[in-house]
């Protein structure tokens, strides 16, 4: 089914990311996985070649084009790659929505040059030991003494963590227990108190540094603040949608790419005298994943046109974020099996695809997590 979201432009713009992919991407990728990072000049490579800070206006070095489908491209052309790291959506759409909507004029002068070439990688600091998904339990503290923040907690699963030149921490800066004002403050990894913890072992997306991050009276400059103190919820409701649909996009991405490969898979490989797309139970699993992607599919382009208009509501997101990921899960599942034992194989894309997605029903939002709010919003 013909696509109708792109045009000539696009078409040139995912050319140009799919060469980047090939070039300086994939041929280093195993060895990043093995270091758990990817080398930090692939950033200002990114940089270079126009792909980070599509959206940020050119004066600050950035493209200076709203087009929000330059992000679907770069988080679709990533994903059917297989590839994680450089985390370049994580950086352009979730840090780049902060640091365009919330910033000074002073403030977008001194971060957001290095934002787009590359020079200054940003890591968001949600997620603590004790709280995830309910925000309310963050613990991590920032007391105004002055002209400074005194900051003061523990941070952990913070992708971009180890890379990063400045961080985005959401702390307590004021309220009790049961009704926390948080803030959003950007700190330097180089203040005196900021340690960054032991690399995240993870079962898959390795590349991507994930790192545990603590703050010993860290002292963050007040003109740090981004936006208004105690709005950091508001902030973050406004962001999350955003961050859902990167996920939703890259996961029915990465889905259609293994079901590709591993249909071509199964009209080579023979068993019992025929192809194994051939066998009449294989040939109804194919049919089936082929339609729940084309279904899929649908729906998600149509939130992509609806987040591109802004209409896209929270609900929509969330809709679009847990019923690709889930499927991405049982299209990877069902496509290892019809390998046989090379599903198992690492040399396989489906092998790391079934490590690499499987986080995906998690962050950003558990499944549960969406299917309660979408339920709240109908009831």
């Amino acid at each position: 089914m013909r696509r109708g979201l792109f045009n000539e432009e696009h078409d040139a713009f995912r050319e140009l990311v799919r060469a980047f992919v090939d070039r300086e991407i994939l041929p280093h990728y195993q060895r990043w996985e093995a270091e758990g990072r990817a080398d930090r000049d692939v950033w200002r490579r990114a940089g270079r070649h126009g792909l980070l800070g599509m959206d940020v206006d050119a004066e600050y070095g950035g493209g200076g084009d709203p087009d929000y489908l330059h992000h679907v491209i770069v988080a679709e052309e990533m994903a059917r790659a297989g590839v994680y790291a450089p985390a370049l959506s994580l950086h352009n759409e979730i840090g780049g929505s902060y640091l365009r909507a919330l910033t000074t004029e002073e403030q977008r002068r001194r971060w957001l040059p290095g934002f787009c070439s590359g020079d200054l990688v940003t890591a968001i600091a949600i997620t603590e030991p004790d709280g995830g998904s309910d925000v309310q339990r963050l613990r991590t503290r920032a007391e105004r003494r002055g002209d400074r923040y005194v900051l003061n907690g523990r941070k952990t699963f913070i992708s971009n963590g180890a890379t990063a030149d400045i961080v985005l921490v959401v702390a307590r800066t004021a309220g009790g227990r049961d009704a926390p004002d948080f803030s959003v403050l950007v700190v330097d990894p180089g203040s005196a108190g900021f340690a960054r913890g032991r690399d995240l072992d993870k079962i898959g997306m390795r590349a991507m540094d994930t790192v545990e991050l603590s703050f010993d009276d860290v002292e963050v400059p007040a003109d740090n603040l981004l936006g208004r103190e105690g709005r950091a919820l508001a902030y973050m409701m406004r962001t999350l949608h955003r961050e859902r649909m990167m996920i939703a996009v890259g996961a029915i991405a990465a889905a259609e790419r293994i079901f590709e490969q591993t249909l071509e898979y199964c009209r080579g490989r023979v068993v019992f005298g025929q192809s194994v797309a051939r066998h009449q139970h294989n040939r109804f699993l194919i049919a089936e994943l082929a339609t729940e992607l084309a279904v899929a599919r649908s729906f998600t382009d149509q939130c992509v046109a609806e987040q591109a208009a802004g209409r896209l509501s929270a609900e929509e997101a969330a809709m679009a974020k847990w019923w690709n990921t889930e499927l991405c899960q049982k299209v990877v599942d069902r496509c290892l099996q019809l390998h046989g034992g090379y599903g198992v194989m690492r040399e396989f894309p489906v092998a790391r695809a079934f490590v690499d997605t499987r986080v995906q029903t998690i962050y950003g939002g558990t499944t549960e997590v969406m299917k309660e709010m979408i339920g709240h919003s109908l009831i």
